[in-house]
């Protein structure tokens, strides 16, 4: 490990994983596969709890805030676990001199986001530190939710086998994009919003389709590849994807050629990861495109035969190239 935390230990990469587990996971004795929930066993059933922490730089963009943001975020890493999410805490990390007026449009937004959801904000804590202690406000979010028996396995990739079909719901990268644009100042053509939202609802319905879900994750900090890398890493096997069949959508694709960027890397706070059977593709695809967040859910890949845990893209020139774990930073501060 390195003598010093660096941004690249908060990215969601190598960086990010290498010190959770030689150091938090190893240190609390927590199982493996880590997973966006802990899953926790009781007489009569099991629930799922998860909490995480909002820093986004600024705080408001196009299509949310950070409040937003944290309500969709913890909901998402509940019910991508084969939960149904039930009761979120907020603690607030508050700057002296924040204006009462953007806590309460912050407030605003997190009611609304979690009526939206189903879920009930019922607990919380409020700290106010001295000015250019914490650069405005900064959010934590718990989360708690019942999971039943048939969808324990879905964050854990057990059940995940070769000719298994990999679908997202819509376009990659528009979260970072989105955000990236409002922090410095950025123009585009067609304005870029971020897909913040919560999942829940259209989660609940692939379950409810009857079709199989051998494996699901949100794709935020580390993106698509750090998504499918990390899937690969926990079954042991190879996963092949058509990069000419991820959808991102053409100002994203601009930006991302402009400023260098691999949408495949990019966060995204209401995209996710689904791995099923390939008889049951289509049904998947019908559910995910019958909600409007999900009207551009495409197949852009799969499992194949191999016991190379590796990540590989046909191109758009027919060639292939590998993609790696994401090793460091692309943007700081997107969530």
């Amino acid at each position: 490990m390195d003598e010093f935390i660096t941004m690249d230990h908060g990215a969601g990469g190598r960086r990010t994983q290498e010190l959770i587990k030689t150091l938090f996971a190893r240190s609390f004795d927590m199982e493996a596969p880590l997973t966006d929930s802990a899953i926790i066993g009781f007489d009569g059933g099991s629930v799922a709890f998860t909490t995480d922490s909002y820093v986004v730089d600024p705080l408001f963009f196009p299509g949310g805030n950070i409040g937003k943001l944290a309500v969709c975020g913890t909901v998402n890493d509940l019910a991508v676990s084969g939960a149904v999410p039930k009761y979120l805490s907020a603690s607030f990390i508050i700057e002296e001199g924040f204006k009462l007026s953007l806590l309460e449009e912050i407030v605003v937004s997190m009611a609304n986001e979690a009526k939206n959801a189903g879920v009930r904000i019922v607990t919380g804590d409020t700290k106010v530190v001295g000015r250019g202690k914490c650069d405005g406000i900064f959010i934590n979010t718990s989360g708690t939710g019942l999971i039943q028996h048939d969808r324990i396995h879905t964050g854990k990739g057990s059940r995940v086998e070769p000719g298994d079909m990999l679908i997202v719901n819509g376009p990659l990268g528009n979260h970072s994009v989105a955000v990236l644009g409002s922090r410095k100042g950025l123009s585009f053509t067609t304005p870029v919003e971020s897909d913040c939202t919560s999942l829940n609802h259209i989660i609940d319905s692939v379950f409810r389709s009857g079709a199989r879900v051998n494996f699901m994750r949100d794709l935020t900090r580390g993106g698509l590849a750090g998504v499918l890398n990390e899937l690969a890493e926990i079954t042991g096997k190879a996963i092949m994807i058509d990069e000419g069949s991820v959808p991102v959508d053409d100002p994203v694709r601009g930006a991302c050629e402009m400023l260098g960027f691999d949408p495949l890397y990019l966060a995204n706070e209401g995209k996710l990861l689904i791995v099923t059977p390939s008889n049951d593709t289509d049904a998947i695809i019908e559910v995910l495109r019958s909600f409007p967040y999900g009207s551009k859910a495409a197949v852009i890949g799969e499992v194949v035969p191999g016991n190379k845990h590796m990540v590989v893209a046909r191109t758009v020139t027919g060639g292939k190239r590998i993609i790696d774990v994401p090793s460091g930073l692309q943007l700081p501060r997107i969530c």
